[in-house]
């Protein structure tokens, strides 16, 4: 079985040469010639006296100790659709992940020290919180290597497929992957032809453009539709590479792309998109930075459910089906990342634990080709080095579980190089967590958009205007608001119809013309007033660029449904669509000046009860 699998591999092609899209720095860094040095601490009994590493029995830790959840504390929800649940399509039967023990909590303990002479080979205080390589700590990078490479990412096509590093996180990763491929840009000395640029969605993540920004990196940003990024098309990613116009500096080198439960519109880019993308990437020479925090919250009711809310005639749901099963239903149910189509090593993807288990551990991954893993490795050396070494003993204790310490035990005795290649680890806990945290969310998600679907239109009866036509009434029917139930992620992109207020171009005094952006200033701010007490992120955030801002994106809220508690979710929405419905009520030019007044003032809004809609917790 393992020569079959080994000669699967050979077949494949190996990664291309993509040096070529290091920026200068990248280009000249060299091995850290400290981190060097630590291979020669893994010799058993060795008298250190050239590290220059404080003495562990100095830190002020003896231990470190949690409770940590059950991996079935939370309900599942449903794999694939209903109607592909009814109908003929197959559904994978793989194995159910278990919880590790039946309780509702477990305690993890990291002790200060092991009876293992070579640090590399503990997992302990004295050796995780001690200075290390900069990939990261031995036992997770393990234990996040054989994820990486058997479960979520299981047919890379290239041969000897992907390598990992850690990171502090997606932004982390971001900045890192920045500075990997793409030069600084001076507008003051530097030629325009020579200006890099990134390509993204319309709308993106606004923590990537600051990333970019100051670097001098040019933003383009592409079309997208209820798929996502546009592939062909006016607007769409080839033609603007096609018609790249030099003046405008270095046609484009690499996209940014949040794939699955994109932020902020919700959307999850399918399979046949992302084929066409990736041809097109590899006709111009791009590399794809696919940054995925919200690849295990895709939703398989929300197209079913959504058209059922709005009347409309559900289509046959066709799931995807993996060209290689992983065993577990949930992860081979989900649309794979480029990653899986990437047969010449031009994806860089970001992963964090920062949304399944805590913003504030500032831990996650990147996976990329060999090459760009070395080069990452290098700038990691000499920046962050590798992650907290507190987050990193606790995060593997808790992925591990307590049935694996048997297991602990024998990675402890392999060779470093048999370290890098040990597949061992169960991760059935690790995969019934994520899963139940898919349901949580997609339940809040049906709750939000169910009562959100209640007020799309605002309904007005006319007065009658005598007697004879007091029995009779003619309904207005508005809309105020529209958007697509997300089909993955954390956020509801809602288009508000501003150019349906009464109030749309109203001239005024302070606000000389009641225009989209000013209406879109007043209702922000009024929504955030007794009783609707809300606050929802401007689209404008997200923009990226001015002209988008000015164009399109005021038109637009961001609502989170992940923020806020489970039981304020139901009467949140409730609050935001009656505030949408008295904001068209509103028929006084003087009121939405002072609005707008009130939002462009320094002054501090009042807090008090005001429920969070917009943003998430680390943003």
């Amino acid at each position: 079985m393992a020569a079959s699998k080994r000669s699967e591999g050979e077949l494949l092609p190996l990664p291309q040469d993509l040096s070529h899209h290091f920026s200068e720095v990248t280009k000249r860094r060299t091995p850290s010639s400290i981190k060097e040095f630590y291979r020669f601490f893994a010799i058993p009994n060795i008298g250190n006296l050239g590290g220059g590493l404080p003495n562990d029995e100095l830190f002020p830790f003896d231990t470190l100790e949690a409770q940590t959840a059950n991996p079935d504390r939370y309900q599942c929800t449903p794999n694939h659709p209903v109607s592909a649940r009814q109908g003929s399509q197959p559904v994978t039967r793989g194995k159910v992940p278990q919880s590790d023990v039946n309780t509702a909590s477990w305690r993890i303990k990291v002790p200060k020290t092991t009876p293992q002479v070579d640090p590399l080979k503990r997992i302990d205080l004295s050796t995780a919180l001690q200075y290390g390589t900069a990939g990261g700590y031995p036992p997770l990078l393990s234990l996040i290597r054989q994820f990486t490479t058997e479960l979520l990412h299981p047919t890379v096509p290239y041969r000897g497929g992907p390598e990992v590093i850690l990171t502090c996180g997606s932004t982390d990763g971001f900045s890192k992957t920045v500075q990997l491929i793409s030069n600084t840009w001076n507008p003051s000395h530097d030629p325009v032809s020579s200006r890099p640029g990134m390509l993204c969605e319309r709308y993106v993540y606004n923590n990537a453009l600051a990333c970019v920004e100051p670097r001098g990196i040019q933003v383009v940003p592409v079309d997208i539709d209820s798929d996502g990024m546009m592939g062909k098309g006016p607007g769409g990613l080839q033609d603007i590479l096609q018609n790249w116009d030099p003046r405008q500096g270095a046609r484009p080198h690499f996209i940014y792309t949040v794939t699955m439960g994109h932020n902020p519109t919700g959307t999850v880019i399918s399979v046949e998109r992302r084929r066409e993308i990736y041809a097109i990437c590899q006709r111009f020479d791009v590399i794809i930075v696919e940054d995925d925090p919200y690849w295990y919250l895709q939703f398989a009711s929300a197209a079913e459910r959504e058209a059922e809310s709005r009347g409309h005639v559900v289509k046959p749901a066709v799931p995807y089906a993996p060209p290689k099963l992983t065993g577990y239903d949930f992860l081979d149910s989900l649309v794979p990342s480029y990653l899986s189509i990437d047969v010449d090593g031009r994806v860089i993807r970001l992963d964090t634990f920062s949304k399944t288990v805590a913003p504030g551990c500032r831990l996650g991954w990147i996976t990329a080709q060999p090459a760009f893993i070395e080069r990452l490795e290098r700038i990691t050396e000499t920046t962050t080095q590798q992650p907290s070494g507190f987050v990193q003993a606790m995060v593997v204790e808790m992925l591990m579980g307590p049935a694996q310490k048997d297991k602990v035990k024998s990675f402890h005795k392999l060779s470093i190089k048999d370290k890098a290649q040990y597949q061992g680890w169960e991760l059935d806990g690790w995969v019934r967590w994520l899963e139940g945290l898919r349901g949580v969310y997609e339940r809040r998600m049906l709750r939000m958009c169910s009562l959100l679907d209640e007020s799309l239109f605002q309904l007005k009866q006319s007065t009658p205007v005598n007697d004879l036509e007091s029995d009779w009434g003619v309904i207005t029917k508005t809309r105020i608001m529209s958007y697509d139930w997300p089909r993955g992620g954390m956020f509801v992109w809602v288009r508000i119809h501003l150019e349906n207020h009464p109030l749309w171009q109203a001239k005024g005094t302070s606000v000389p013309v009641l225009d989209g952006p000013a209406l879109a200033q007043a209702l922000m701010i009024f929504l955030t007033h007794k009783p609707q007490l809300v606050i929802a992120a401007p689209g404008t955030m997200f923009a990226a660029t001015p002209h988008v801002a000015e164009d399109t994106a005021w038109a637009y809220l961001r609502l989170c449904f992940g923020t806020e508690t489970e039981e304020k979710i139901a009467p949140c929405s409730r609050r935001f669509a009656a505030g949408l419905q008295r904001f068209w009520r509103i028929k006084s030019v003087e009121e939405m000046e002072r609005l707008v007044a009130e939002l462009r003032s320094s002054s501090e809004p009042d807090l008090e009860d005001l429920a969070n809609l917009g943003f998430e917790g680390d943003e």
